[in-house]
């Protein structure tokens, strides 16, 4: 059984991998010409997923509404919150925590009203059932240690209230020129989450087929991404239970 010690022990050892593995990213010059973001391929990733995720979340009532806050873990630079903002959500409801302060200092330029926190998301500073809605993109793929992942994720459920939902979006299959990031099955989210119920879909063309598209992008992209097949994330829900009344009998 990990003692405490152990466990700090390993937790700051994966957080030293995963800041390694980001800063060699930002070092790459062949990361960010991946990433392009006048790739027509790259354009239509994101635009799938934005179109997916505004109709997901009002087709299944978990549009925030009112006062409702919605937190992402591993926020980065603010583009997915941005993105929420954009479609409505107001901006002083939307937090993000991410692990790394050059994102954090990024996601503030464009969300001065937001509230962004740098730190460990296993540990996170809010109460209890402050979220209705708990963003999950890319995370847990990029997490190799077991009980990081565990520990994550049980947070993202603490501070999610009943009936809420963590909004999901990861790799389902593994990235085979990547060993830094790995598949999360169905199974996994089970453990990770247990007792919430899964509403997810393939999405997302085959990333490096995609950004090959070309010209040909707005034709093709939406034919080959039709094929469950060459579909390489989740997208979707994982639903909070709510606690059931107990039933006082006389």
């Amino acid at each position: 059984m990990m003692g405490r010690g152990d466990w700090v022990n390993s937790a700051d050892q994966e957080l030293d991998r995963i800041r390694a593995v980001y800063a060699a990213y930002d070092r790459s010059a062949r990361v960010q010409r991946r990433w392009n973001p006048d790739n027509l391929g790259n354009v239509a990733m994101e635009r799938e997923k934005a179109r997916r995720i505004e109709r997901l979340l009002h087709g299944t009532g978990h549009w925030p509404a009112g006062d409702d806050c919605v937190l992402e873990i591993g926020c980065g630079a603010g583009d997915v919150l941005e993105g929420l903002r954009l479609l409505g959500i107001a901006e002083q409801n939307l937090y993000g925590v991410d692990l790394l302060p050059d994102r954090i200092a990024a996601a503030r330029q464009h969300l001065p009203a937001a509230h962004l926190e740098c730190g460990n998301a296993a540990e996170l500073p809010f109460p209890s059932g402050q979220f209705s809605l708990v963003l999950l993109f890319t995370v847990i793929s990029s997490v190799q240690s077991p009980a990081m992942s565990q520990a994550l994720a049980g947070e993202a459920a603490r501070v999610l209230r009943p009936g809420g939902a963590v909004l999901w979006y990861d790799l389902r299959r593994p990235n085979p020129w990547n060993p830094e990031v790995r598949a999360v099955s169905r199974g996994e989210l089970q453990r990770l989450f247990p007792g919430f119920r899964q509403e997810l879909a393939p999405a997302t063309l085959l990333p490096p087929l995609a950004r090959r598209l070309g010209a040909a992008t707005p034709q093709l992209y939406p034919l080959l991404a039709a094929l469950p097949c060459l579909r390489t994330h989740w997208l979707g829900l994982l639903v909070k239970p709510v606690a059931k009344e107990r039933t006082v009998h006389a």
